[in-house]
Formats: structure tokens, C-alpha cells, sequence
């Protein structure tokens, strides 16, 4: 996985709540087992018309929120089945954060297993992030030191479990955990006669 420390860029917004897993990746395109590829498919449904054009009026399709490497969006995303082709999609499609009032708990963690991070902020937070991003303003999202801000003055700490900051940080996920551990291991099943 990429590390993630300080991140500069655009951010789309996605100003709808409830977004279910569904839509972020409908179901008809989960018959992949690859974690590469999902992109092309994220929102299908909304990105897309039944002809396969691009929907002027989607949030994503529009100039602004164009190479957007952040995610803004509304309450409870990520609700719905647990599939993780959902951060697969976000992550091929170009998004390593997205930043929410609250997050639905599977998506959420498995957000941070596949290499993005969610970041829950509070509702007015939200809203005025969005505000700030609507003018195409840059956002810096700051891991080590937990804070989102802009140029604006925008500036929001957010909290992260010490696990997971320390996984996201060192591009690290849970086999690559379990593989530090690989001379611990051994010398364990080499003690117990496994």
C-alpha cells in the first residue's frame, strides 16, 4: 500500500447522505477478484447514463471535481452491504481520503485495510469544508498530526486509533504486519515443536 502523511490536493464533494455500497459499486461489476480496475465503475449507475455517456450534472463528471484525490461526502457513507470492492473502487478510481460526518462501521474499517483514510468530522466541519472546496480550493489533509486545512483558514483535528495511523502512515497493511513479525513466528513454532 502507498503511505499516506501529508496530502495536498483538490477535493469532490458529494453532497448526498446514505450512500450505500451499492452505488459507490453496483453489483454487477463485483465478478472481479484483482483490487485493480474498479475505478472505471465507481457511481456507475449515477456517473453514467443507460447509453454509457457521462452524466453532465453527476458530481464527479464536473470540471471542478476532476483529479480529485479527496472525497468529500455526507453522512453515513458507505452503508449498505459490506462488499470491499467499495474502497477498491474509491482508491483505483483516485481517492486515498475521504472525509464524512460518520461512516458506515464495516466500510470504515475496511477503508483503512485497503489504504484510504476516513476522516469523521462533525456536521458543521463538513459543510463549511465543502463551501471552501466548492471555490476549487486545495485542502491539506495532515495524518501524523491529524488536521485538515486550507489556505482559507480552514482547520479541523481529526481522531484516528494509533493502529491505524501507524498502518496508513508506513503503507502497511495487516499481512505486512504479520510478515515484521515473521522471526518471532518461527522462533514461537520452533519453541512449541510445530
Amino acid at each position: 500500500m502507498k503511505p499516506i502523511t501529508i496530502v495536498t490536493g483538490k477535493a469532490a464533494i458529494l453532497d448526498r447522505v446514505n450512500v450505500d455500497t451499492d452505488q459507490i459499486i453496483p453489483k454487477q461489476f463485483l465478478k472481479r477478484i484483482e483490487r485493480t480496475g474498479f475505478g472505471q465503475f465507481l457511481f456507475y449507475n449515477w456517473r453514467y447514463d443507460e447509453h454509457g455517456t457521462e452524466r453532465e450534472d453527476f458530481e464527479l463528471n464536473q470540471p471542478q471535481n476532476k483529479n480529485a484525490s479527496i472525497l468529500i461526502a455526507g453522512e453515513n457513507f458507505g452503508c449498505g452491504s459490506s462488499r470491499e470492492h467499495a474502497p477498491w473502487s474509491l482508491l483505483d478510481y483516485g481517492f486515498s481520503i475521504i472525509i464524512a460526518p460518520s461512516f458506515a462501521d464495516i466500510f470504515y474499517q475496511n477503508c483503512f485495510k485497503n489504504g484510504i483514510l476516513p476522516i469523521k468530522l462533525n456536521h458543521e466541519e463538513v459543510e463549511t469544508l465543502m463551501a471552501v472546496c466548492a471555490g476549487d480550493q486545495a485542502i491539506t489533509v495532515d495524518l501524523p498530526n491529524q488536521h485538515v486545512k486550507s489556505g482559507t483558514g480552514f482547520n479541523a483535528h481529526f481522531d484516528i486509533h494509533p493502529y491505524w495511523k501507524e498502518l496508513l502512515v508506513n503503507g502497511w497493511d495487516e499481512i505486512s504486519i504479520t510478515l515484521r513479525y515473521g522471526p518471532q513466528i518461527d522462533a514461537f513454532e520452533k519453541a512449541s515443536g510445530i
